[in-house]
């Protein structure tokens, strides 16, 4: 069955909106809060603006009429759903040094630490997000060609 060139790029804008999201809010936005020395709570700034396109994703996953189309929404909200395992990993680690700095006599080396662990803290979403990337680009390939992940083959028959 052959699919329509705009369902095509329909599908393929699920893809890219990942992308973006990733390059965006994660590569670019979450570092100039480092340098901007927000803190901690400027880690939330990304991550809110991360939110509400994976919202948005979901949304459409689940609203969209055309079959093909809403199959690739419904797989970039798979990978938004590993992307959220990262940014699960990254504050399990917040909270590990918040617990463990919590007891600290000495002020200054709570705050070295605070520092070294947020550099830390980071690699888990970090590393989702450079994994789901490259899983994005390969189906927005696939949405470009108007084919559907092998996992999302059965949904979509007839």
């Amino acid at each position: 069955m052959e699919i329509p060139e705009s369902e095509r790029k329909a599908a393929r804008w699920a893809h890219d909106l990942f992308v973006l999201n990733i390059f965006f809010f994660h590569l670019l936005l979450t570092p100039a809060t480092l340098v901007l020395d927000l803190g901690r709570k400027g880690m939330l700034i990304p991550l809110a603006f991360s939110g509400l396109v994976i919202a948005y994703t979901w949304w459409r996953g689940r609203n969209e009429q055309r079959a093909f189309v809403a199959a690739h929404w419904r797989l970039a909200f798979r990978r938004c759903k590993l992307l959220m395992w990262g940014y699960a990993g990254t504050a399990a680690i917040f909270l590990l040094a918040e617990l463990l700095t919590m007891g600290m006599k000495d002020p200054h080396m709570a705050n070295i630490m605070l520092t070294v662990v947020t550099r830390i803290a980071i690699m888990p979403t970090l590393i989702m997000a450079m994994v789901t990337v490259v899983m994005e680009a390969s189906a927005g390939g696939l949405a470009s060609k108007g084919r559907l992940h092998e996992k999302s083959e059965p949904a979509v028959s007839g």
